[in-house]
């Protein structure tokens, strides 16, 4: 072993960073700063790679798939500030609310609309606390139950396209960012299906936890049900699939999508005659943030890794993990434990950059599907995100729950829906069909 050692103490020094409270894209770059000094005093590092950087950055900034990011947080947040996002949730609440355990299944149906839409987990969560889980509450539902499946569904963000989570992995990955799309869809609408079967169930085995919501809680029926479907639930659907569509039939790359889709957002709420300045600098100001964190974490990591391959840690590691115990298999229950504990902890974003460079190369060497292997990435951190004690969605929804939904309900409601999510993982392990069948379909 030669300075491989140096590699390995650059990584655990920046969890050590991380860990101490750094912001993540100046943990990246501290770690490469020490130890790239640390490499050049003992003769383990070339500096002539450090001037390479320009033309790496310059390289990841003229990459057009990046560009989807801004558009799908815009169109996201224009639905969501507009009030959009509010009037579909209620709507399908009123109009499921007839059966038992309706606005559970209101909240899973809405949530994977939502995901379709926005691609955010954060705002997905919030909105559906702030609206549904008051409204359940005030009509019975066990709290255990509301909890679970407003974080669950609202987590679908992670997962279902166009989601962030997939457009970070195309480029961390090297794959088609369409492929992955396509790829991710029938896992996705797995979960989606099986959280609705369980609220059915649960609400068919124990009808107090989920009652139907009273005759006076439905406050529209007939006709004027109807046209009020027809004004909030089928405009948003139309741009869903507008956009969703016109990325699966090839019409347009994700990025035009992205660009029609935000632009189709705006036109939406003019017509419903709500667009107005403040919405749009809200809507730009959110944009910002989200894309700027993205792009400030993606220099940084480039930064470190670069530092992490002169030292040797790249080959290093991907021996490591090509020769553990198990082979194929040994690899696959290592990479997805790394990933499921580093989701409990770390946001998508970061876990991409920490650990995709790693686990890429060895995966690449095994002859894994790289479509695959980064679905089954993403199933792994929709499921991080909502496990318990320290899941991200746990506290994006405690932010906005009553005061009478305690940490203790949230957690507790939440761990059906992750035993949900591991079997639905598993079944992707098993069966890659589940991810390749839309693209073979597309590409046939």
């Amino acid at each position: 072993m030669g300075y491989e050692w140096l590699a390995v103490a650059m990584f655990v020094g920046f969890f050590l960073i991380l860990i101490s409270g750094f912001p993540v894209a100046f943990s990246f770059a501290g770690a490469a700063i020490v130890f790239g000094l640390i490499g050049l005093s003992v003769g383990a590092f070339d500096f002539n790679l450090i001037r390479l950087m320009p033309n790496r950055w310059f390289g990841t900034m003229s990459d057009f798939t990046l560009l989807a990011i801004p558009f799908f947080v815009f169109l996201g947040a224009i639905l969501e500030k507009s009030g959009i996002a509010e009037e579909l949730l209620e709507t399908t609440g009123i109009l499921l609310g007839l059966v038992r355990g309706g606005m559970a299944l209101a909240v899973v149906l809405v949530g994977t609309l939502l995901a379709a839409a926005t691609g955010v987990v954060a705002a997905t969560v919030i909105v559906m606390g702030l609206l549904s889980l008051p409204v359940m509450l005030r009509h019975g539902y066990d709290k255990k139950l509301a909890t679970g499946v407003i974080v669950a569904s609202g987590t679908l963000a992670q997962l279902i396209p166009p989601s962030l989570v997939l457009v970070v992995l195309s480029d961390q990955i090297g794959v088609s960012i369409g492929d992955l799309f396509l790829g991710a869809l029938i896992p996705g609408l797995m979960l989606s299906g099986a959280y609705a079967l369980y609220v059915v169930v649960l609400a068919l085995i124990k009808p107090s936890v989920a009652p139907a919501l009273p005759k006076e809680a439905r406050a529209l029926s007939g006709r004027a049900l109807l046209w009020r479907v027809a004004l909030a639930v089928a405009p948003p659907l139309i741009l869903i699939f507008a956009v969703l569509g016109s990325i699966f039939f090839g019409v347009a790359t994700p990025t035009e999508a992205g660009a029609v889709g935000a632009v189709g957002a705006c036109i939406l709420t003019w017509f419903k005659r709500r667009l107005n300045l403040k919405i749009l600098v809200d809507a730009a100001t959110a944009t910002a943030r989200i894309t700027g964190l993205v792009i400030m974490i993606l220099f940084c990591s480039t930064f470190f890794s670069v530092v992490f391959d002169g030292l040797g840690g790249t080959p290093f590691f991907k021996e490591l993990l090509t020769n553990l115990p198990g082979g194929y298999w040994g690899f696959l229950l290592v990479a997805n434990l790394a990933i499921f504990l580093l989701g409990v902890f770390l946001e998508f974003i970061e876990i991409s950059f920490i650990a995709m460079p790693i686990l890429v190369p060895a995966a690449s060497a095994l002859g894994l599907d790289m479509v695959w292997f980064g679905v089954m990435m993403a199933v792994n951190l929709q499921t991080a995100f909502v496990s318990p004690p320290v899941g991200f969605s746990l506290f994006y929804l405690q932010s906005a729950a009553p005061p009478e939904v305690t940490t203790a309900d949230i957690h507790k409601g939440a761990i059906p829906f992750v035993v949900i999510q591991l079997i639905v993982l598993l079944i992707v392990v098993l069966f890659p069909e589940t991810v390749r069948w839309l693209i073979t379909l597309a590409a046939g």
